[in-house]
């Protein structure tokens, strides 16, 4: 009799949960909730598709189903129709072009979460940072990377990072196109040369020292392969935004490749996306779901020892790109490892089992409990620390914007494979995608290397004039950059407007020598499609 009477308290608790996860509207399948050990299979924890743009948390030890958790989310959200970013840095997730393998494990998930589990398959792309990988390599051009995001790669301190910005705007002025590393480079030793002296000086407060600094930092960059990242073909943003033929969203994973020995390179390409994103799209307001929704695994390694200006910029990022109609996961060991500038803006928590073995564990736990809403149903520190695989914590955004009741949740199984497919399987997969044959072989067009080299050649055997000069712009192009604070004054507007050099500024921005680099959020060249 108390067992039933205890049964039947425990499902009425579990249904008082799940009714703050109810929805109107289209939502993800997260779980089941559970208390006592006893889980109610019709008390179902689930996000809303809408909400998914409010961002999110899928945080937990290794080995609790983090993974699976990312698996799971992303099948649902290509199923209907969005595209994922997955960052697969372990290869794991390559299962998901491939239907489930029914077992006893999961039978007992499926019976356990109330899921009408079948084997599926999901549109997948593979691809990589740079050469070296049986997937589709990808790169980034170092003038559309820009100094800030560059700055984190390579490690500078606060005042290199502002000296990488002048040499960025020197090179951007110069007409001389930075694509790949030998061709800041060629930048960086001409400044530090004895022709370049002059040049280096007219920059202003860039000391020779800070530029072997980071001539240094570069030349590491590349012995560990980032010279394969950088470069052309650079790879569209628009290509993450597929839908296949069946109406299913492409699931893009990305993995490391060579660039093991770098991850900050990684998860700092993945920030470079997500601003190439911001800046790309239009504004789109509260959609019924996501254009996009963008996996950053191993978030702990974009914000370790980054600069101020660099965090600043990821929390205004974050912040913004909600209304472009992207949705950002960071995925990470601990909440503690996300700035709280940051967190706060993360309207979905999934916390896996933590471990508190040590002081720092059992702080981080401390920190980890205060940020969820009080609950009657759960002790969440003890909660925290007795997580089975593939349970979590979860609160997320209900439909009207308001936190769901805190839920400990058994969560779904991924109905793909959950297991690596192997490199043959990558890369026939890989060659058969249209990406292959936009960005599968290398371009190496002319840029500041070979136009420095050409210089320095001229210059030896004739003292002739370089075919790019390292001078100031002439006239009519260097003028309005000269007057561009001008421009943004008030009551300047008409007469700058109505100016001859404003006029002959706007005649040549139509050519791509005379163009100047805008630069956007990040410091990246704003695209202009």
């Amino acid at each position: 009799m108390d067992e039933a009477v205890g049964s039947a308290v425990e499902s009425a608790a579990a249904q008082e949960i799940a009714a703050g996860y109810a929805t109107e509207g289209a939502a993800l399948e997260l779980g089941t909730v559970l208390i006592d050990g006893q889980v109610d299979p019709t008390a179902r924890v689930r996000i809303p598709l809408a909400m998914l743009n409010r961002h999110g948390l899928v945080a937990g030890a290794t080995g609790t189903g983090k993974t699976k958790t990312l698996q799971g989310i992303a099948e649902q959200l290509s199923a209907a129709g969005v595209p994922v970013l997955l960052a697969d840095i372990k290869g794991d997730v390559s299962g998901m072009a491939r239907p489930g393998t029914p077992n006893p494990k999961i039978d007992a998930r499926a019976a356990d979460t109330g899921d009408d589990w079948t084997p599926t398959a999901f549109p997948v792309e593979f691809l990589s940072l740079g050469g070296g990988s049986s997937a589709v390599p990808i790169r980034a051009t170092l003038t559309q990377f820009g100094p800030i995001l560059l700055s984190k790669v390579l490690d500078l301190n606060d005042t290199q990072e502002s000296t990488l910005g002048l040499i960025f705007h020197w090179a951007d002025q110069r007409q001389l196109p930075l694509l790949d590393t030998k061709d800041l480079r060629a930048v960086i030793q001409h400044l530090t040369s004895d022709e370049g002296k002059a040049d280096l000086k007219g920059i202003g407060g860039v000391s020779s020292a800070t530029a072997g600094v980071i001539l240094r930092a570069l030349v590491n960059l590349e012995a560990q392969g980032g010279d394969d990242f950088f470069g052309e073909p650079e790879f569209d943003p628009a290509d993450l935004m597929r839908v296949g033929p069946d109406g299913k969203g492409v699931v893009t994973l990305l993995e490391l490749a060579d660039q093991a020995a770098n991850p900050r390179l990684y998860s700092t390409f993945l920030m470079w996306l997500l601003a190439e994103l911001f800046e790309d799209l239009p504004e789109a307001g509260d959609l019924d779901k996501p254009k996009l929704v963008f996996f950053f695994d191993e978030a702990h390694l974009l914000f370790t020892d980054a600069s101020k200006a660099f965090l600043e910029r990821i929390e205004q990022t974050v912040k913004l790109i909600r209304s472009k109609g992207v949705g950002v996961f960071f995925c990470t060991q601990l909440p503690t490892d996300v700035p709280n500038s940051v967190l706060s803006q993360l309207g979905a928590r999934i916390q896996h089992a933590l471990r508190a073995f040590t002081p720092e564990d059992q702080a981080a736990l401390a920190k980890t409990v205060k940020t969820y809403p009080t609950t009657e149903h759960y002790d969440i520190e003890k909660a925290l620390t007795s997580l089975g695989t593939g349970e979590a914590i979860v609160t997320v955004l209900s439909e009207r914007g308001a936190p769901t009741p805190v839920a400990w949740a058994r969560m779904r199984a991924p109905r793909s494979l959950m297991a690596a497919i192997g490199p043959e399987a990558v890369t026939e997969a890989a060659k058969a995608s249209p990406l292959y044959a936009k960005y599968g072989q290398t371009i190496d067009r002319e840029s500041a290397y070979e136009r420095l080299t050409r210089r320095i050649a001229a210059d030896g055997s004739a003292g002739a004039e370089a075919e790019v000069s390292t001078a100031p712009v002439p006239e009519p192009e260097a003028a309005p950059r000269r007057r561009a604070p001008q421009r943004e004054e008030p009551g300047l507007v008409e007469t700058t407007l109505n100016s001859p050099a404003v006029k002959s500024f706007l005649r040549s921005a139509g050519s791509a020598l005379g163009r100047e680099i805008m630069r956007g959020i990040f410091g990246t060249r704003s695209r202009r499609r």
